[in-house]
């Protein structure tokens, strides 16, 4: 089944720029997703280098678990 996706100049230009040979936009569509998708956690390790940012975001997070048991988990 074909689907018309509408893309500004910029995103058809981009996706242009990327395609090879005999490839289809759809091809280059998959591709990027399909590659996104399998990444590694590991590309992600040490990409927080501010210490006050994670501790911050570590600090929301057992702010939301501690809700989410209160709220869920203890009737």
């Amino acid at each position: 089944m074909v689907k018309v996706v509408s893309l500004s100049d910029h995103a058809y230009t981009s996706l242009k720029g990327i395609k090879s040979g005999g490839e289809s936009f759809s091809d280059v569509v998959l591709r990027l997703v399909v590659g996104e998708a399998k990444r590694s956690l590991l590309e992600f390790a040490g990409i927080w280098k501010a210490h006050d940012e994670l501790e911050e975001i570590f600090q929301r997070v057992e702010k939301e678990r501690g809700r989410f048991r209160r709220d869920v988990l203890i009737p």
